[in-house]
This record gives structure tokens, sequence and C-alpha cells, in this order.
């Protein structure tokens, strides 16, 4: 049976059709069952491939489930966009059932935002700052304000940064960071490094995200379930608010991102990004 799929980009910079974070969307997965789906993941090898069904909770306009190449996930950032790009057909907003609860997301041209399905949840780090800065293999010291494990749908650990060179010089070490940055939910090793930008000259912030894949150490183009987490460290650290970011992240891998995190005065969390088809077509199952 042939179902149709379309290749997006997420979190793209200035109409970039290169840059972003790669997406595979099955846009009618009835019939597939969850092997065919996690293997359907596999072989295209992206970081997450999504598939539209029909919703099950009241409410939802789309049921959607992500898999990795290894694995289902409950929610993250740029398969909630990227799919939006595609089941929105015209609408402005459409209402995305996931495992981690009703994700909303609206449009405006080709740019998409969506808001998180739930509050944050915050837990502390057992790690010391020093063993952070031996994991990410950067100088003590290099840790400037708390590290947290934050869950806004999808658990990593956020590590604020001194400074924006710090971000870039961080290499991970796979030992350290499988030791350290296991999230006791995931039973996935990650981490999400910040650092802030200077409000008059550079107010980018630059992330990245690192997490272990086949005994080696992978960095992600743009982390849009991070950058949510980014903002449930700020609720979380009570930092000021509204607040309202732009983050760079991927330039290490050649993606170059872009992502917005806005931050209400309610506790709302916001990720927006720019979302580029790239191709489509069908795969026989």
């Amino acid at each position: 049976m042939a179902h149709a799929f379309r290749i997006v980009n997420v979190f793209t910079v200035d109409g970039d059709r290169f840059s972003g974070n790669p997406l595979c969307v099955f846009e009618d997965a009835r019939g597939l069952s969850d092997a065919q789906m996690q293997a359907l993941a596999r072989q295209f090898n992206l970081s997450e491939t999504t598939f539209v069904l029909p919703p099950t909770r009241e409410g939802a306009d789309h049921h959607v489930r992500i898999f990795t190449p290894g694995f289902e996930m409950p929610f993250a950032g740029h398969p909630t966009l990227g799919t939006a790009s595609v089941v929105a057909a015209g609408r402005s907003r459409v209402v995305l059932e996931m495992k981690a609860g009703l994700v909303p997301v609206t449009t405006d041209g080709t740019t998409w935002t969506l808001k998180t399905a739930r509050a944050p949840e915050v837990k502390t780090v057992a790690a010391s700052r020093a063993e952070l800065c031996a994991m990410l293999g950067l100088p003590d010291g290099s840790v400037s304000d708390e590290p947290l494990w934050v869950n806004t749908g999808s658990e990593q650990l956020v590590i604020p940064l001194a400074s924006k060179d710090l971000v870039r010089a961080a290499a991970p070490s796979y030992e350290l960071l499988a030791k350290h940055g296991t999230s006791p939910t995931r039973e996935e090793a990650m981490a999400y490094v910040w650092a802030k930008g200077d409000p008059e000259h550079d107010p980018e912030h630059v992330v990245r995200f690192f997490f272990t894949l086949n005994g080696g150490v992978v960095e992600d183009p743009a982390t849009g379930s991070a950058c949510a987490n980014l903002g449930g460290w700020h609720l979380a650290t009570r930092q000021p608010l509204p607040v309202a970011i732009t983050l760079s992240q991927g330039e290490a891998v050649q993606r170059p991102s872009r992502l917005g995190l806005r931050v209400d005065a309610d506790g709302g969390v916001f990720v927006t990004g720019g979302v580029i088809e790239l191709g489509r077509g069908t795969a026989q199952v």
C-alpha cells in the first residue's frame, strides 16, 4: 500500500531551504502498525518522523505519533510545527493530539507557533557544576547558573553557560554524558547548553543540544522541545517575565537554525519557527 509523505525543514533561517531540522511527515498513517511506523522512521533515519492519524481525544484535529529511528517520543518541537504545516490545509490554527497532551499550533504565513501542552516539571541535578563542566569538556566555572532537569513534554537537562564561546567550545564526553546526563524518565542521555546574547549588540542566544547514539555523541540541528524547556527553566528560576528570545542553533553541524521562545507573564510557553517544504513522495509498505 502506498503512503504519502512530505519532507519539510523546520526552524529555517531567512528562507534558506537547507537550514533548520529535517522532518518526514506521513500524511495518513491509517493501516500502519506500530512496528511499521518504527521501521519507516529507521528507514528515513531523520531525527524524527511523524505519522498523522484521526484524533482520539475531544478538542484535537489530528492525532500525531512521533518516532525517532529507535523509539517513540511523547512530544518534540520541530515535529509538531512541521506536522502542523502539512495538515493545516489553510487553517490558521490546529490542535495536535500527542502522548504529552493536546498541543495548539497557530500560523502566520510560513511561521508556526506551538504552545506547550503542560506546565514545566522541574528536578534538581545530582551532578555538581564541576562534574557538568568536565562532562562538556569545559573548564571549571563554565556553568553560570543553576542546571535543571526540565520537562514541558520531553525531559531534558538544561545547562546555562557563561558565554557563547563556551557553548561553541563544548565537546561532551560520551562516558560522562551517559553518567551525568541520562534522563531519569527517558533512559536517554542528553544535554542542552545555552548562553545569553548581548541585548544591544548580539541579542540571539546560542544553544546546542547533544545526545548519545550508537556509542557516540550526536548534535541536533534544532530542538524545539529543549527550547520549550528553556522557557520552563526561566519559570523555575524566577526570571523576569514576560520574555521573548531568539535562539541560534545548528552552526556546528552546518544546519543553521533559528528558534523563537516566548514566556508570557502567566507562564505560557511558546515556541516559534519557520517551515519550508522540500519535497514529497510515497512509500510502499
